[in-house]
């Protein structure tokens, strides 16, 4: 759906256009806003969504509703009829795309679909952002099983992850592996979703076995802990389980601390990024060399390109290891902005042709270390009214 307040007297200038994300797509047009307020050079910005979203549109200048084949989803808001309904979605964005001399494209949350037809949105002059350049590499960071394997083949310092598809097979790696802290998540997900702590299901001469309380991992949810005996019961027992088969990963958990790090990459090579460690309610917000140390081979070895983020978590030992990388902006990427350096802008000022490529010595020289603290913020939602 075009917005109506489109200003049709600008057609010559580029754009750049962020589609659909995960939970930042609002916060990366602001900034975008901010960079064309201060650049010499003007551009337009577009967003699109399958859902009316007047909190991010706001902060475009053309908006469009994505086509999408379901009436609902897991937002549980009812979707209008989108303006060309047969259309995939990556073709509905790249005819408008064209017409509005689109020169960044940033996929979010849907990067295959696009990725598939690379060679089109090229021979349209569009610069293409997906997090990597080949579905299949974004298939393997997807798949966290294949990624971790992949990480070895490199020698990236990785968490170890064994798949198990049944209740027998989980059974058989507790047994191999039940002497030292666990922990279980989907081999595909995003936000911890299925994501648990298990108790120790093997005693050791130094320490008895650790048992979760029973009641405690539903009051507690955020502890993320579960009692391994019931988290097998619930396993085994699991209509959904049953009708869909969730492959999992059974992983030693690692006891030291993780880091988030949000990267402007291009072709493999890391041209910007900050690292960030949360204690409580605070993000520390920082540069951290030995966590990018670990970064940017990883980088390298799946050839990384646009803004994506990564997660590490230090063992026992002190090394950091790879959990995995999300092939698109995390939702914290705002937090960046408070460093000094915003990363949404270092990379769209860059890919939009206003700024030289950025050099990541450089960057990090920028960054002020500071903390930051997220706060809940209302937006008023109107109506919808579009047919």
């Amino acid at each position: 759906m075009d917005n109506p307040v489109n200003d049709r007297h600008h057609t010559k200038l580029s754009a750049a256009w962020l589609a659909e994300g995960q939970s930042s797509q609002r916060d990366m047009l602001a900034s975008l806003q901010a960079l064309k307020a201060q650049s010499d050079e003007p551009f337009r910005i577009i967003a699109s969504h399958r859902h009316n979203r007047p909190e991010i549109f706001e902060f475009a200048d053309i908006v469009y509703r994505e086509p999408s084949a379901s009436a609902t989803d897991s937002d549980e808001q009812v979707l209008l009829s989108p303006v060309e309904p047969l259309l995939p979605r990556w073709e509905f964005v790249l005819e408008h795309a064209k017409d509005n001399k689109v020169k960044v494209l940033l996929t979010g949350r849907n990067g295959i679909d696009y990725e598939a037809h690379r060679e089109k949105f090229a021979a349209a002059g569009i610069r293409l952002l997906t997090g990597a350049t080949s579905v299949a590499a974004l298939e393997a960071i997807d798949d966290k099983f294949a990624f971790m394997q992949q990480c070895h083949e490199h020698d990236i310092p990785v968490a170890d992850a064994w798949r198990f598809d049944n209740v027998a097979e989980l059974e058989a790696l507790l047994a191999a592996h039940g002497h030292q802290p666990l922990c279980v998540k989907p081999v595909t997900g995003i936000f911890a979703q299925g994501f648990w702590r298990l108790g120790k299901v093997q005693e050791t001469d130094k320490e008895e076995a650790e048992q979760y309380d029973s009641f405690e991992h539903l009051y507690f949810t955020e502890e993320k802990k579960i009692n391994t005996t019931q988290f097998i019961n619930a396993y085994a027992n699991s209509l959904m389980v049953h009708e869909r088969p969730i492959p999992m990963l059974l992983m030693p958990y690692l006891s030291g601390q993780e880091y988030s790090i949000d990267v402007v990459c291009e072709y493999g090579e890391v041209l910007a990024a900050i690292t960030r460690y949360k204690t409580g309610k605070i993000q520390h917000i920082g540069y951290e060399q030995a966590v990018m140390d670990v970064v940017i081979p990883l980088i390298k070895a799946f050839g990384c390109d646009g803004i994506v983020s990564v997660q590490t978590k230090a063992d026992d030992d002190g090394q950091h290891r790879v959990l995995e990388i999300n092939s698109r902006p995390s939702g914290g990427i705002d937090y960046t902005t408070h460093s000094g350096v915003d990363l949404t802008q270092v990379g769209f000022a860059y890919w939009l042709g206003l700024t030289a490529k950025p050099v990541l010595a450089d960057i990090s020289q920028q960054i002020t270390l500071c903390q930051v603290r997220s706060i809940m913020v209302g937006v008023k939602i109107e109506e919808d009214t579009a047919e």
